[in-house]
């Protein structure tokens, strides 16, 4: 059973960045397609970003692209979630999850959960 646990997230200004890491432990990370999905208040879960086993193939929700990049250390265990230029409509709190595949992670398709870390970003 693999664990996930995000940090990084925080009160930040619109315009502002913030990293997200989500840490695996109790398997390796390099076996699967990881990703981010946030959930604001009110709205349903959405997909975020993925990316694929190795690092090589990744995806972004159109609101985000050009604005967030994920990124991964498999030696470390660890993905992450730059997000820069930040604005009041990703408030949310952000989810980690493990897959099949980063395109499988786009699809929906997850095998774990993180328990999610709160960003908020302030006009």
């Amino acid at each position: 059973q693999v664990q996930l646990v995000e940090s990084g997230g925080g009160l930040v200004q619109a315009g502002g960045s913030l990293r997200l890491s989500c840490a695996g432990s109790g398997g390796t990370l390099n076996d699967y397609g990881m990703g981010w999905f946030r959930q604001a208040p009110g709205k349903e879960r959405e997909f975020v970003s993925a990316v694929s086993r190795n690092g090589g193939a990744t995806y972004y929700a159109g609101s985000v692209r050009g604005r967030f990049t994920i990124s991964r250390n498999n030696d470390k265990n660890t993905v992450y979630l730059q997000m820069n230029s930040l604005r009041p409509e990703d408030t949310a709190v952000y989810y980690c999850a493990a897959g099949d595949s980063g395109i499988n992670i786009r699809a929906g398709r997850t095998y774990y959960w993180g328990q999610g870390t709160q960003v908020t970003v302030s006009s």
